[in-house]
């Protein structure tokens, strides 16, 4: 019996080892005046729309924003997923590109009764602190707003939300915040601690 308490408080010990809490905050705007923009980067900066679906575009960029701060949901997806994902009617990629070179991108996917998810945003380490992820997420946040008018079928947007967490870098939330979005929801939740993947395998060797 004494052992089996042992083994247990190991387990419980191991556990806390390998998990961490996360906290994930939801923020929203219910009205297209709720956006405040931010101030346009000096400098060649400009955002496109990707319009051809492209799985290996959409990865690569994934993959490369997401690479130092533990994005992996969708790492393990075929390229069938990825295409029957940016084929869907209303999924657009807004891509920022400083001097020609992507930068970073919003997502945006529409939900039911005119909700738009901001589903990913954010810029490749090497452009953060060009004053550009703010511009960016003015843009996209727009572009939520303005969804319809580029897909006749959908309802028009009567809310925009997202979600941000505590792994994500230390500069997101006040964007969101400064760009007029609300907290309606906080939760925390332990999750298991993995390494960053880096925008490629062996990219950050150990």
């Amino acid at each position: 019996m004494a052992a089996d308490r042992q083994i247990g408080h190991m387990d419980a010990s191991l556990a806390a080892m390998t998990n961490m809490p996360v906290t994930t905050w939801s923020l929203e705007q219910t009205a297209p005046t709720d956006l405040l923009p931010a101030q346009a980067p000096q400098g060649d900066v400009r955002i496109v729309r990707s319009e051809v679906p492209s799985p290996e575009f959409s990865r690569f960029l994934y993959a490369s924003v997401g690479g130092d701060i533990q994005w992996i949901d969708r790492l393990g997806w075929t390229y069938a997923q990825w295409l029957e994902h940016l084929e869907r009617p209303g999924v657009e990629t807004w891509v920022a590109h400083e001097r020609g070179t992507p930068a970073g991108y919003v997502e945006l996917d529409p939900q039911d009764d005119g909700v738009v998810e901001i589903v990913y945003f954010g810029l490749i380490p090497a452009f953060r602190g060009h004053r550009i992820g703010g511009h960016l997420l003015s843009y996209g946040t727009a572009r939520a707003w303005d969804l319809a008018d580029r897909w006749p079928g959908l309802a028009q947007t009567k809310r925009v939300w997202l979600h941000t967490c505590s792994k994500d870098g230390e500069h997101a939330m006040n964007n969101y915040l400064r760009r007029g979005f609300k907290l309606f929801d906080t939760k925390v939740e332990e999750e298991a601690i993995v390494a960053a993947p880096g925008p490629w395998p062996g990219a950050y060797p150990g």
